[in-house]
């Protein structure tokens, strides 16, 4: 994952898993669900011969229609239980426009394809894990927002909500003191 930082835009290639696991098509399901055990993967990408991307395995299809109908994974190849077709995104597509797609589309993970080829896959857990930056990064830029020019006046404070950076503690009434941030209760203790 890139590092993130004050940018307008975060791209699906900032956060992406690259490069993307896949099994050929004509696997058999007890090998690929061995793959994803190992690889501890929630999906696995299906290709063709030709090693373009098919379509996707996660835990759900193994659950639906392995174990759910009793059949031996030995007996089903990948294309049998893949999801297809599969769900892709260009790198440069906004991240906030695929987290839509996905939530639209009731889907966790999408192929990442640039120039025909598969570079990557992106999952709702991606997405995710960069949440708690892009929170901080979005109080950062209302921060810098609100503090007034040099020689303007500042009227009241507006109250700022966030974690305290000395309890830890979640505040709706932030104020900072001595260049922190602190909840009610720790501005009391000073």
């Amino acid at each position: 994952m890139a590092e993130i930082g004050l940018r307008p835009r975060m791209l699906v290639k900032d956060v992406m898993s690259s490069p993307a696991v896949t099994t050929p098509e004509n696997t058999s399901i007890d090998k690929t669900a061995q793959l994803m055990s190992s690889d501890r993967l929630g999906c696995i990408i299906v290709t063709s011969k030709d090693g373009k991307a098919l379509g996707i395995i996660t835990e759900s299809d193994l659950v639906k229609r392995v174990l759910a109908k009793n059949i031996k994974p030995n007996k089903l190849t990948a294309k049998e239980v893949m999801s297809t077709p599969l769900i892709t995104v260009d790198p440069d597509e906004m991240l906030t426009e695929t987290a839509r797609r996905m939530n639209k589309l009731d889907i966790r993970r999408m192929g990442v394809i640039y120039k025909g080829n598969l570079v990557g896959i992106i999952s709702s857990k991606d997405i995710l894990a960069i949440t708690p930056d892009l929170l901080e990064n979005m109080q950062e830029k209302a921060r810098i927002e609100r503090e007034p020019d040099v020689g303007e006046e500042t009227s009241e404070s507006n109250p700022l909500a966030g974690y305290c950076e000395r309890c830890g503690s979640w505040s709706e009434n932030l104020d900072e003191i001595e260049g922190t941030y602190l909840c009610e209760d720790c501005q009391m203790d000073l």
